[in-house]
């Protein structure tokens, strides 16, 4: 493995989904992992049978005073964090219009805010030994915005933003960054976690409304197997030379792909209207 053979990971959002198989298959192959969640009792079991190398963490990602405290103890325990995940998450749908400004803001505060924190109280460890990766769990939602998930979308499309811009700050100093993209898969986000405000408005009811209704009966139907998905990222962190974006299942792969055709057809479309906005030959 690039970063040493008996790597660090910590996880966040390890009560369900990408973050416990994540946590389970690395401690499985021997590594140390501090698995975390809101409620400490929905992650001890992951800890059985790994006193030696598991550590389970209370954390609230929204919470500077949880992060600190995390990150004290996890360094406390084994010396290093060596791959941040931060995987802590959920999904929000409404339309555009309809959002309700407290529960758009809570959702930024999680996916946004607090991805940037944990990330803020990693990076001093890693630089200080010029290693480290960090993976941040973005979504297909962080290229397409879908109608009902415009406000989820832009909570990736700002991860995505802060992952290539953190990339390009952090290269230098030995530490990689990765954003993993998935399409629908088995976990709970369609399920428990995901927050719905179904339309008032009549006039979205065919785009947001039958989205909606698609996405809450999609839950324990979707492709993607979350084990597999988990593998995937593993993958991609052992490489020597590992991706900047990790889209994770078809349907993913596809949409993105034709996403950037179409964006880049576009732009070549109006390049002539692009270019015409700048001084002539240069000058001012």
């Amino acid at each position: 493995m690039p970063l040493n053979e008996n790597p660090v990971w910590f996880i966040t959002g390890c009560s369900t989904g990408f973050g416990r198989e994540l946590a389970q298959l690395v401690l499985k192959r021997g590594w140390r992992a501090v698995v975390t969640a809101r409620d400490i009792a929905r992650v001890e079991d992951l800890t059985r049978g790994y006193e030696a190398k598991a550590l389970a963490v209370s954390l609230d990602v929204t919470r500077d005073d949880d992060i600190a405290a995390a990150v004290s103890e996890a360094e406390a325990r084994f010396g290093s964090i060596d791959v941040l995940v931060n995987n802590a998450g959920y999904g929000y749908q409404a339309s555009i219009e309809e959002g309700n400004d407290e529960e758009i803001r809570a959702q930024f505060e999680t996916n946004v805010f607090g991805l940037a924190a944990m990330t803020r109280a990693v990076l001093p460890g890693m630089r200080a030994r010029r290693h480290g990766h960090i993976v941040n769990i973005s979504s297909q939602a962080g290229f397409i915005g879908y109608p009902g998930s415009g406000y989820y979308a832009a909570t990736k499309h700002a991860v995505e933003g802060l992952s290539d811009a953190l990339s390009k700050e952090v290269a230098p100093l030995g530490i990689r960054v990765t954003c993993v993209e998935p399409g629908p898969f088995r976990t709970d986000w369609a399920g428990r976690s995901l927050q719905q405000r179904r339309p008032a408005i009549e006039d979205y009811r065919d785009t947001v409304g039958a989205r909606l209704e698609t996405t809450a009966n999609y839950s324990g139907k979707q492709p993607g197997d979350p084990v597999r998905a988990a593998e995937a990222i593993i993958k991609a962190v052992e490489a020597s030379n590992p991706p900047k974006h990790l889209v994770l299942g078809a349907i993913a792969l596809d949409g993105i792909r034709e996403k950037l055709k179409e964006t880049l057809a576009e732009v070549e479309a109006w390049s002539e209207t692009s270019r015409s906005a700048d001084y002539p030959d240069g000058n001012q």
